[in-house]
């Protein structure tokens, strides 16, 4: 189904209404929903803003929390969900947490107790568009086996970079520590489709290529041991600085009454008192790499997305649009 950009963020306000949000939450969900689909992350898209309605529904996204946020230091935020979205603190806090970073070089977002947090790089992405280097990180429930493990110990635990680059799209990487998405396994299940070698060990430790197999197993770090040294440095950045729940802890995020609590950590950097012509240079570096290296860089498919989508619109499956749209007739009735 076609819908313009303006009818999908409706329909998914008021799905999210519907499912039992309060008008804050939803506006914050919706945006980063359409983003994502918009950017062509159709994983993380509207197909996935089901399991965020469903939570919302079940009560393990709290649709009306208030999250409480500190200032522990003239250039940290902390925020704590309370066991809602982590969208909703991140939007309060963003201006203020760009101003910070321009006035004192470097500025930290820290949450916990907060729903998964969908496409990172919708974080990082946005501070880049406010001329700032950007750091973030997230952890989730355990679906990730260690260094050394066949038990799934950490989430996918992403994490997203993003730069600034003068009159161009922003440098966006935005990646999992394991070799792919939990979401792309969960599709292959329910399309019937294998998984290529190497994704995933199934409940005996074994590799297997049988997506419900992994999803009662344990995914694989991309490059073995170093992948997972990085998913535990995502841990710690994530879930230990702010306070939130290990992924061990995390109660799982499409089943059960309870949040996942997870946290997610966001570094901003101001990059022109370090160098005043570094988004010219950024810009240089970029089309020298793509043009002369044949160098694929990050961020700059998503936002030829976003652009078309902005004339041209989306398309989802329908059972995806009537799905939302029974939620979105809860608020309508």
């Amino acid at each position: 189904m076609q819908l313009s950009l303006d009818q999908a963020t409706g329909l998914c306000r008021m799905a999210a209404l519907g499912a039992g949000a309060n008008e804050e939450n939803a506006q914050s969900l919706a945006a980063s929903i359409v983003a994502a689909e918009a950017e062509g992350l159709v994983a993380v898209g509207l197909s996935h803003f089901i399991d965020y309605l469903e939570a919302i529904e079940a009560g393990r996204i709290d649709g009306n929390a208030d999250p409480v946020i500190t200032r522990p230091a003239l250039a940290v935020y902390l925020s704590d969900a309370r066991g809602g979205l982590a969208h909703t603190g991140f939007d309060r806090t963003v201006e203020d947490l760009a101003k910070a970073a321009k006035l004192f070089g470097v500025a930290i977002f820290s949450q916990k107790n907060a729903y998964t947090c969908g496409a990172l790089g919708y974080f990082t992405g946005r501070l880049a568009a406010q001329g700032l280097v950007s750091f973030a990180a997230t952890n989730g429930p355990a679906v990730l086996a260690g260094s050394g493990s066949v038990k799934p110990v950490y989430c996918t635990n992403p994490m997203s970079f993003a730069a600034p680059s003068a009159d161009g799209s922003p440098l966006v990487i935005d990646q999992s520590s394991s070799a792919t998405a939990f979401v792309n396994i969960r599709k292959a299940a329910e399309e019937g489709r294998k998984i290529p070698e190497g994704w995933a060990l199934d409940a005996t430790g074994n590799p297997t290529t049988d997506p419900a197999a992994a999803m009662k197993g344990a995914m694989l770090a991309f490059g073995g041991q170093r992948g997972a040294n990085i998913a535990l440095m995502v841990e710690v950045l994530a879930a230990g600085l702010s306070g939130a729940n290990w992924s061990l802890d995390a109660p799982w995020f499409t089943g059960g009454p309870d949040s996942p609590g997870t946290g997610l950590f966001v570094l901003a950097v101001e990059p022109k008192l370090l160098d005043p012509d570094f988004e010219q240079r950024m810009r240089d570096q970029l089309d020298r790499l793509r043009r002369r290296y044949g160098v694929h860089v990050p961020g700059r498919g998503r936002a030829e997305a976003a652009e078309k989508a902005v004339a041209r619109g989306i398309n989802a499956p329908k059972a995806v649009i009537q799905r939302i749209s029974e939620f979105a007739e809860r608020y309508s009735a």
